[in-house]
């Protein structure tokens, strides 16, 4: 068995294995190359002399021994960035300011918790919201209207600001229990066709539905518009339509069978979240906090 030294950046490695739930998301998370990052999983499989996660698995699982150095991961990272917390606060002082925008109406989900916890350690920065909904967040930072930006895929560069990949999550249909579809495995685009989609009241190309998943196909989808995540629900329960909503927005819905939930395509639609922040306080370590304190949430949510 080698003895190598069980290393910060491996538990890091694994703690974004098994946020993310892939090799390629994990390697972007920490900033590595996906062969370098299998290369790292590799050595450490090598030092404990056993596979950390089943290959060729989706969602990707671990093994007993991958699972137990997951909670140790957690454990560590935490107690690690609690201590470098407390040390930058002695540091370079505590206070700042952290104004967020979002263009996600199910953000608030995980966005709360994280804003909670974060007051908790960071309570003389200034954190707020920027007017709830936001359809063009990345203006909001170039203009110095906003400090933390909430967005959909990764964005084009732009000069002054710096864009953290956060997590991704499961976009998938949502149905009624005795809607047609909600018999089918998954559904795939032609299943939109004749069906009106019950969506939130944006342009069409914010919708990950409609840009990943019909757009690419050619087809399009009557569309009814509703502000509620609830109303959404209600009328979706009540056979008015078809919904497709991130999968931590509805958890609760479908576990009590309210609704039902479909994988968008076989291999289901994954989608991404990005932050983007002002270079000018991307070093600061009240901003690598919170975008620390983000990612934990949405792993909860």
């Amino acid at each position: 068995m080698s003895q190598s030294p069980l290393e910060i950046r491996h538990l890091q490695t694994l703690m974004a294995l098994a946020d993310t739930g892939s090799l390629g998301k994990a390697a972007e998370r920490v900033f590595v190359s996906q062969s370098a990052l299998s290369h790292q999983l590799k050595a450490l499989e090598v030092r404990y002399g056993a596979p950390l996660f089943e290959r060729n698995t989706k969602p990707l699982r671990f093994t007993q021994a991958g699972a137990r150095l997951v909670t140790l991961a957690r454990e560590v990272l935490a107690m690690t960035a609690q201590a470098e917390r407390e040390v930058a606060q002695w540091v370079s002082g505590r206070g700042g300011q952290l104004r967020v925008a979002v263009e996600c109406h199910t953000c608030f989900d995980w966005l709360m918790p994280a804003m909670d916890a974060f007051r908790d350690h960071w309570p003389d920065v200034e954190l707020d919201l920027v007017g709830g909904f936001q359809i063009d967040p990345m203006a909001l930072i170039e203009s110095g209207a906003a400090d933390f930006a909430v967005i959909h895929d990764q964005p084009p560069a732009r000069t002054g600001i710096a864009i953290e990949p956060l997590f991704s999550y499961e976009t998938m249909a949502i149905l009624s229990p005795r809607h047609a579809l909600a018999r089918k495995a998954y559904l795939t685009p032609a299943d939109f066709a004749d069906q009106t989609l019950i969506s939130y009241p944006v342009d069409e190309d914010m919708l990950d539905v409609v840009r990943h998943f019909l757009a690419p196909a050619g087809v399009t989808a009557k569309r009814r518009k509703v502000e509620l995540t609830v109303a959404i629900l209600q009328l979706v329960a009540s056979g008015r339509g078809i919904a497709a909503l991130p999968e931590w927005s509805v958890a609760g819905y479908l576990e009590r069978g309210y609704v039902v939930g479909k994988p968008l395509g076989e291999e289901g639609l994954r989608c991404e979240l990005y932050a983007a922040i002002p270079e000018s306080l991307a070093a600061k370590p009240f901003m690598a906090d919170f975008i620390a304190k983000v990612r934990r949430c949405s792993s909860t949510a």
